[in-house]
């Protein structure tokens, strides 16, 4: 992998630079800005490789299999977790996959994006992962956290980038009062860069696990469905092994999540929700959809009932200028027409989960908070968990997994008024 060094500086408060002004005049400022990142093919290709066990550094989504937690490192490979006693969780290894963000398994095969590439994992053992087969340049382009990344087929080129502080000096008039500045809206830089025993029991072979709602990959049976930010790829898993991508449809712009339920499939985007008839897994048929503010916005869905999520963000996000925090509640029992029932204003959430009526929302940096929604109509708010940085859950078996910026979460809920913290696994603090 090749580095090639841009800073961008950010106008809001995600970059947030600190001057201090010393007695000989020198002004240092901190601020966070891009670095720009270069991948060929072959570097791609041959990036695949089981590792030991690594700390969290900058974890993305989460996906449980049978005793087992997966987590993505962002753009880096996946953390395997023996998750057989939530208490106690047990980290296995690492799997490197250069650009990988989505992760889905059926029985013992880990499939995973590696940015144009489709990728399939033998993971019978964790401690040494094969790759059994590869489709390759199924995706042209990406983006997470606000950073897209395209691939350039003439040149055979992955042009990425990547948040990265920086810090800078020059003489100044003196001033004895020290200055925050939160964006510099007219300055640039450039700079010079170097370059940057456990058997897997699968139970029954033929079962999916489990993803956030943050998914961009679903299984339903003998298929695997991968949502771009306009298309929907379609892999068939007869032979586990040897996925075959064997459709693609295209769903306009701005696709963000997909959750399977019952034989619908509910695609999240940044304008509205889309349903999809899945009765014929070959061919989905578009339905619904139900617009909303321009947002953030991943689904659930339990008794007929979705709650979306909408987050407002910044300029800078893949989901544009919004202004919405809220969480809205839709019956979807008539598909082909869903209805709004209600809004519920919120903070920032992201992702969420739904169990038996309990239900879960991350709020990014206010944390998590819990919910009775027995009455969809009437939820009503039972804890809120701060002092995190919630991304997204897994509700199953009254174990609830959180990822969160912070780190791996896990709580009991069989109490939904009382959650209890079962273990933490922190992210590697920053140097």
């Amino acid at each position: 992998m090749k580095n090639f060094l841009s800073a961008t500086l950010f106008i809001t408060a995600l970059a947030t630079a600190f001057v201090s002004c010393k007695d000989n005049c020198v002004q240092t400022v901190t601020y966070r800005g891009t670095q720009s990142v270069r991948v060929t093919l072959n570097e791609l290709r041959t990036g695949v490789k089981t590792l030991p066990a690594q700390d969290l550094e900058n974890p993305g989504k989460i996906y449980a299999k049978d005793n087992y937690l997966f987590i993505n490192e962002v753009k880096k490979g996946i953390h395997v977790i023996d998750n057989t006693n939530p208490s106690s969780p047990k980290a296995i290894s690492f799997i490197s996959i250069l650009g990988n963000v989505d992760i889905a398994v059926k029985g013992n095969i880990l499939y995973a994006d590696s940015y144009t590439d489709f990728v399939a994992l033998d993971i019978s053992n964790p401690n040494a992962v094969k790759e059994v087969s590869r489709i390759k340049e199924v995706f042209t382009n990406g983006q997470v956290d606000g950073i897209g990344w395209n691939y350039n087929a003439s040149d055979q080129t992955i042009y990425d980038s990547r948040y990265k502080m920086y810090t800078t000096t020059q003489e100044i008039a003196c001033d004895p009062q020290p200055q925050y500045y939160y964006g510099l809206p007219n300055a640039s830089a450039s700079f010079d860069s170097k370059g940057l025993g456990f058997a897997f029991s699968s139970g029954n072979p033929s079962t999916s696990g489990v993803s956030g709602s943050t998914a961009r990959f679903a299984i339903v049976n003998e298929r695997l469905y991968a949502v771009s930010q306009s298309e929907m790829k379609l892999f068939s898993l007869q032979n586990p092994e040897n996925p075959v991508k064997d459709g693609s449809l295209n769903l306009g712009f701005g696709i963000e999540t997909i959750f399977p339920y019952k034989d619908k499939l509910f695609l999240g985007t940044n304008t509205g929700v889309q349903i999809w008839d899945n009765k014929n897994p070959q061919k989905p048929t578009y339905l619904s959809r139900l617009d909303h503010a321009r947002a953030c916005d991943p689904v659930v869905v339990e008794n007929d009932i979705a709650y979306v999520t909408l987050r407002s963000v910044n300029n800078f996000s893949r989901c544009g200028r919004a202004i919405a925090n809220q969480l809205d509640v839709i019956d979807v029992s008539n598909a082909a027409s869903p209805i709004l029932l209600k809004t519920y204003e919120m903070e920032s959430p992201y992702g969420l989960g739904i169990d038996k009526n309990k239900l879960f929302i991350c709020e990014g940096l206010s944390g998590l908070k819990t919910f009775d929604a027995t009455k969809p109509m009437d939820i009503k708010q039972l804890q809120h968990f701060k002092n995190m940085n919630a991304y997204d859950v897994i509700p199953l078996n009254n174990t609830l997994m959180l990822i969160g910026k912070d780190g791996l979460y896990q709580y009991d809920y069989s109490n939904p008024n009382s959650l209890k913290l079962l273990s933490k696994i922190s992210v590697k603090p920053v140097s």
